[in-house]
C-alpha cells in the first residue's frame, strides 16, 4: 500500500469527492506531482510550439484524424490551443477548474468528430517528447517528474474519455428514446387496426366476465340489437339477450365456458332478442380468454347473424320441393293429355255417326257436352305444361297501340255483358317497345277482365287502358271507376308495367298501386 502523499484526500472528504477528485485518488496525483510538473515547465515552455506542429504533422499522416480539419486557419488555431494545453497541464493548479477545461477539449473533440483512438495516440506524442526534456534537463528529478507526468496526463486521458462516454450514453439514450417512441407508435397503430377490426366486421362481438356480464360490445352488436353499448354494459347477457325457451339451457352453456370449463362445441346457436321485441338467429363461437389482472373480460362471444341466410336457405329448400312438384305434375300432365286426345278422337267419332243416323237428340247433345269437356280439360292440361315448361321470350320491337287496342277489341264482348265499358287513351306518338308481344298481350287481357270482374260488382263502370311517356320510361296503367268510386274501392284500382329507356327485359316489371 502506498504512503499518504500530501495533499490526499482523508476518509472522511472521499464520501463526497468529485468525480475529478476520484480520478485523482485511483492515479495517486498528489500537490507535489503539481510542484513537479512546474519545475519541468521552465525547460518544457520553449518546445511547445515545435511539439504542437509535430503533433498536427502526425495527425495529417492519418485520413480520419485529418478529416476533422477544415482548413490551416483551424489547424493553427488548434496549435495555438494545443500550446495553452501544455502550458496548462505543467502550471497546474490542477483542481475542479481544471477538469472543467479539459472536459471542454474533450468535448470539442466529439463534437468535431475526432476518433477516440487518436486520443492515446497523440497524447504518446506529447508524453515521449515531454519525458525526453525532464531527462535531459531534470537531473536527479528526472524520474519523478516523468512519474507525475505520467500520472497527469492519464487523467487528461480519463476526463476526455468520459467526455467520449457521456456522449455516447447520450447517443444510446436518444436511440433509445427514439425507438420506444417509434415502438410506441407501432404498438398504437396496431391498437388502432385491432379495433377498428373489431369496430368494422360484420360479425358481434361481445366481452363478458365470468358473471356473463356485458363489458363490451363492438358497432355491428349494437347494430343487431338494437342497443348502444352503454345501454348494456353490466347487464346480464343470458336474461337480455337469450329467448326465454333457450334461456335456461344456452344460460348454462354460457356460464360454464366463462368459467373456462371444456364445451362439447366451441359453436352455439340461439335466439337473439332485438331492442324492437324482434328475434334474430345467430350462431356464436365462444372463446374463453382467462383476463389479466385489469381486465375484467374472460369470454368473447363472437356471433354471426344467419336470420337472412337461414331463410334464404328454406326458400330454396322450398323452391327445390315446389321444382320437384312441378316436375311431377308435368309428367303426369302430359301423361293424362295422351288418353283425353284418344277420347276426344273417339267422341267426335261417335258424335258423326249419331248424327248420320239420326238418333235421338239428346243423346247427340249430350255427347257434344261430353266432347266440350274434354276439350276444355285438354285445354286446362295444355295451360298447365305452358305453366311448367314456359317457353323463352321472342322479343321484337312491339306497338304498344296496336297492342292495347287490339287487347282492348277482345275483351270488349264480355265486359258489355257485364256492363262495363272499355276504353283506350294513348298517347299523340306510338311508343315502341322491346318485348314479347304475345305475353304482353295475354298479361293486358288477364289483368284487364280482373279489372272487369272487379268493377262489374259496383253496377258497372269503366276500365281504361291508358298508355303514357314518364320521365323515368314507359308506362302502361288500366284501372277502374265505378258508380260510387269513392266508396268502393275495386281490388285492381291500377296496375302498371313499366320499362326503361334502354328497353332491357329485366326492367320490365308488373306492379299495383292500391
Amino acid at each position: 500500500m502506498d504512503e499518504p502523499r500530501k495533499g490526499w484526500p482523508t476518509e472522511e472528504n472521499v464520501a463526497r469527492e468529485t468525480l475529478y477528485g476520484e480520478l485523482k485518488r485511483y492515479v495517486r496525483f498528489a500537490e507535489e506531482d503539481t510542484a513537479l510538473l512546474r519545475a519541468l515547465r521552465p525547460h518544457a515552455a520553449p518546445h511547445f510550439v515545435r511539439i504542437a506542429r509535430d503533433f498536427y504533422e502526425r495527425a495529417r499522416e492519418h485520413e480520419e484524424a485529418a478529416a476533422v480539419f477544415t482548413g490551416p486557419e483551424q489547424v493553427e488555431r488548434l496549435k495555438s490551443t494545443l500550446v495553452r494545453w501544455m502550458d496548462r497541464l505543467l502550471s497546474g493548479p490542477h483542481d475542479e477548474h481544471y477538469f472543467d477545461e479539459t472536459a471542454k477539449i474533450g468535448r470539442v473533440h466529439v463534437r468535431v468528430g475526432l476518433p477516440q483512438r487518436y486520443m492515446f495516440t497523440a497524447t504518446a506524442l506529447v508524453r515521449h517528447e515531454l519525458c525526453k526534456i525532464a531527462t535531459e534537463n531534470m537531473g536527479d528529478q528526472a524520474p519523478a517528474v516523468a512519474s507525475a507526468l505520467h500520472r497527469a496526463l492519464d487523467l487528461e486521458l480519463a476526463v476526455m474519455l468520459e467526455t467520449y462516454r457521456d456522449a455516447f450514453v447520450a447517443r444510446i439514450q436518444k436511440a433509445e428514446r427514439r425507438e420506444r417512441a417509434e415502438v410506441d407508435r407501432a404498438l398504437a397503430r396496431m391498437e388502432h387496426r385491432y379495433t377498428q377490426a373489431v369496430e368494422l366486421s360484420r360479425v358481434l362481438v361481445v366481452g363478458l366476465d365470468d358473471d356473463v356480464l356485458v363489458r363490451m360490445m363492438n358497432r355491428e352488436a349494437e347494430r343487431v340489437t338494437g342497443y348502444a353499448r352503454d345501454e348494456v354494459l353490466g347487464a346480464d347477457f343470458v336474461n337480455m339477450f337469450v329467448s326465454e325457451p333457450l334461456r335456461r339451457t344456452h344460460g348454462a352453456t354460457f356460464r360454464k365456458a366463462a368459467r373456462g370449463e371444456a364445451l362439447e362445441s366451441d359453436t352455439l346457436r340461439t335466439t337473439l332478442l332485438t331492442r324492437a321485441g324482434k328475434t334474430r338467429d345467430v350462431e356464436w363461437q365462444l372463446a374463453y380468454s382467462p383476463s389479466e389482472a385489469d381486465d375484467e373480460v374472460v369470454l368473447f362471444a363472437i356471433g354471426r347473424d344467419t336470420t337472412d341466410e337461414d331463410a334464404l336457405a328454406a326458400r330454396v329448400l322450398q323452391s327445390e320441393k315446389l321444382a320437384a312438384v312441378g316436375t311431377l305434375a308435368a309428367g303426369l300432365a302430359h301423361e293424362i293429355r295422351n288418353p283425353l286426345n284418344g277420347a276426344k278422337l273417339h267422341v267426335t267419332f261417335l258424335e258423326r255417326g249419331l248424327a248420320k243416323s239420326g238418333s235421338n237428340p239428346d243423346m247427340v247433345d249430350a255427347l257434344r257436352t261430353v266432347r266440350d269437356e274434354i276439350a276444355r280439360l285438354s285445354g286446362l292440361v295444355t295451360d298447365f305444361l305452358d305453366f311448367a315448361r314456359p317457353r323463352q321470350n321472342h322479343r321484337a320491337a312491339t306497338s304498344m297501340r296496336a297492342l292495347c287496342e287490339r287487347a282492348a277489341q277482345v275483351v270488349r264482348p264480355e265486359a258489355a255483358a257485364e256492363g262495363v265499358r272499355v276504353e283506350v287513351d294513348l298517347p299523340g306518338n306510338d311508343i315502341v317497345l322491346s318485348l314479347d308481344a304475345g305475353k304482353m298481350e295475354q298479361v293486358i287481357l288477364n289483368l284487364v277482365r280482373n279489372a272487369i270482374e272487379a268493377t262489374a260488382p259496383t253496377g258497372g263502370g269503366l276500365v281504361s287502358i291508358r298508355v303514357r311517356r314518364e320521365a323515368k320510361g314507359r308506362c302502361l296503367k288500366w284501372w277502374t271507376t265505378g258508380p260510387d268510386f269513392r266508396t268502393h274501392r275495386p281490388p285492381f284500382l291500377i296496375r302498371s308495367f313499366q320499362q326503361n329507356r334502354a328497353g332491357r327485359g329485366s326492367d320490365c316489371r308488373l306492379f299495383t298501386e292500391l
